[in-house]
């Protein structure tokens, strides 16, 4: 058979595939990594919560970082974008370690939408300052969330996704809202 009677042939993709789900969402595998079925089960409903969350908040980043008007447009362009890109770095993090508790990430924006506890914005512009406190009040959702999360994560015994709550979401967010909220002060540019 030839390349051209050969569908399989000729180095043609197989294109249109269809197969059922391997994995539902909300299911694990077992790993042998030292955590029992329930500890790894919780861990994954509660990053995969907070997962949901941070993925809002790296689209409201990008989204506001788009929209910054005014006097500080530059300042706030380039802040808003290198805060959107740590927290795409822990998006990351956070879909990685549910699939190595194995569970699996959300990652289609409609799931997210429906997992999120933060309200969806205006599709429209709204006032630079709201935009921050928007931004502001996502962080802190997000917070209290992983505060809880990492503590009763960590009485589960699993350390590993206690670290990654503390270390990368907690201690990004706290400096990241500290940096926000400076810019809601209310100091005029020039003196008149």
């Amino acid at each position: 058979m030839d390349t051209l009677t050969n569908p399989h042939g000729g180095g043609q993709p197989l294109l249109h595939q269809k197969g059922a789900e391997t994995q539902a969402f909300g299911t694990l595998k077992q790993l042998p990594i030292g955590l029992g079925h329930d500890t790894r089960m919780y861990a994954c409903q509660r990053l995969n919560r907070v997962l949901a969350d941070t993925q809002i908040l790296h689209s409201l980043y990008k989204k506001h970082h788009w929209l910054m008007r005014g006097a500080t447009f530059y300042s706030l362009h380039l802040m808003l974008d290198k805060h959107a890109e740590a927290q795409l770095a822990i998006v990351d993090a956070l879909a990685e370690r549910v699939q190595s508790l194995g569970g699996v990430a959300v990652g289609d924006p409609r799931h997210v939408a429906e997992l999120t506890a933060i309200p969806r914005p205006p599709d429209g512009v709204e006032p630079v300052p709201v935009m921050l406190s928007r931004l502001l009040d996502a962080h802190e959702r997000i917070l209290i969330d992983a505060r809880d999360a990492a503590a009763r994560i960590s009485a589960e015994g699993d350390e590993g996704s206690t670290d990654l709550l503390v270390s990368e979401v907690i201690r990004t967010g706290e400096a990241q809202v500290w940096f926000l909220a400076e810019h809601l002060v209310d100091t005029p540019l020039v003196r008149g």
